[in-house]
């Protein structure tokens, strides 16, 4: 099963996120396989880049020339060889036998080979003469498994590379559930009383250890599974919005904050609509809306509704660079190169919110990356372009207990800080 879904996922675009749930519920597995399993293929993702290295200092040809099969076979023999308690012996004799069934018994024979060779030494004794490597961006970049580029956006946003290793270790830590209660369809106190705990700073979740798909609330669509980070995004927009009427999710699917938000405006008697794009997109937000008007368009096209709004919300397609700890082959599969697309995607939808805005009404613009292009750069170029809004700070919109997660007046989340995705949250208001 991990084998085909990183074959799905690597070779074929898919998302573990999605995939690996779905083969788990129809599956027969024990709680314990569906665990290994769990580890095993996002652990695989998450480390690969760092795998790759390793692999590579004992082919006998270069590792981007080995035929993919081999690459992604040997990734998991790796993983269960350096990061998961699995004997050696074991991971390779069940790694070994893998190829045998997907590959053919001469490529077997060629991952027999890597595994026998890479697992005669320790990770740390493969990983010594990385620390000796001066380029603090090469270095880290194996260290931790990221992208260079990855590595050297995060250096623009932190400026010391001792906090670029701690948010970058951060990424590889696998993230707890975290479950949001939808007001009026559920509360904190149903959750705790299952065991959760409490989260630090949204007043909506709660932390388990628990299959989702085993939760009440979560089956009968009272509750939902939502990042923290994500939680306090919906959660300071809508005080923001506390006595607007009208509230617009522009840009909803699949439906985490649009679900929060149109159950906190039902509660206080406002009105909620969601819009997305896509339309499969689309019918996993109506599910969750609790009756909420949906709308299928194109963002950049929301004039054509002919409705002025109070409260807009542009959770805008990004990079993702915030949630790699939950969608871990985004980190291989953005490159800098889809930054000029994703910025400019960015701007339209933000022009056409702002374009259907009532004056005296609240924007938000929301990322689930820190990368400064997509967050303090496009703050920048919103309030260039739209002179008649003026940013609001979010500062008092905070809970007491968050600190050091603001940047000029926007909220900003880094995981190895606050324990959640590394969200953006930006406020403005029209003026005119």
């Amino acid at each position: 099963m991990a084998f085909d879904l990183l074959t799905e996922v690597n070779r074929n675009g898919g998302y573990s996120n999605l995939l690996l749930p779905q083969a788990l519920s129809s599956s027969k597995f024990e709680a314990r396989d569906k665990g290994f399993v769990t580890e095993l293929l996002y652990g695989t993702l998450r480390m690969q880049g760092r795998h790759d290295y390793i692999l590579s200092q004992v082919s006998d040809r270069p590792w981007i020339e080995v035929d993919v099969g081999i690459v992604d076979v040997a990734r998991l023999g790796a993983h269960q060889l350096f990061e998961m308690r699995v004997p050696i012996h074991a991971a390779v004799s069940a790694t070994v036998e893998l190829a045998r069934k997907v590959l053919g018994e001469s490529k077997a024979s060629f991952v027999n080979a890597l595994l026998r060779k890479v697992s005669v030494k320790t990770l740390d004794e493969w990983l010594e003469p990385v620390s000796d490597i001066k380029d603090d961006v090469t270095r880290l970049s194996i260290l931790h498994s990221h992208p260079e580029w990855i590595v050297s956006a995060y250096f623009d946003l932190l400026k010391n590379f001792d906090e670029v290793a701690s948010a970058l270790a951060a990424n590889n830590v696998p993230a707890q559930p975290t479950f949001v209660t939808w007001p009026g369809r559920s509360t904190q106190e149903e959750l705790l009383a299952l065991g959760g705990q409490v989260t630090s700073y949204s007043r909506y979740g709660a932390r388990m250890d628990v299959i989702p798909s085993q939760v009440e609330a979560v089956i009968r669509r009272r509750a939902g599974v939502q990042d923290e980070g994500s939680q306090l995004v919906a959660q300071i927009f809508a005080d923001a919005a506390g006595d607007k009427e009208n509230w617009l999710d522009i840009c909803a699917g699949p439906g985490g904050k649009a679900a929060l938000l149109a159950s906190i405006a039902k509660v206080n008697s406002k009105n909620f609509t969601a819009n997305e794009l896509s339309e499969p997109r689309a019918g996993l937000v109506a599910q969750v809306v609790d009756g909420a008007r949906v709308w299928t368009s194109d963002a950049r096209d929301i004039a054509s509704h002919n409705e002025f709004f109070d409260a807009i919300l542009a959770d805008v397609p990004c990079t993702g660079l915030g949630a790699l700890r939950r969608r871990p082959e985004v980190r291989w599969r953005r490159s800098v190169l889809d930054l000029r697309a994703l910025t400019e995607l960015q701007q339209e939808i933000s022009d056409s919110a702002i374009s259907i805005l009532s004056v005296g009404g609240i924007f938000g613009y929301a990322t689930c990356s820190p990368h400064l292009a997509e967050t303090r750069i496009a703050i920048a170029d919103i309030l260039k372009r739209h002179p008649n809004l003026k940013q609001i700070s979010v500062e008092a919109l905070l809970p007491g207990n968050l600190h050091n997660a603001t940047t000029n007046g926007a909220l900003t989340l880094w995981t190895h800080r606050h324990a959640t995705d590394s969200m953006f949250l930006a406020l403005f208001e029209k003026i005119s």
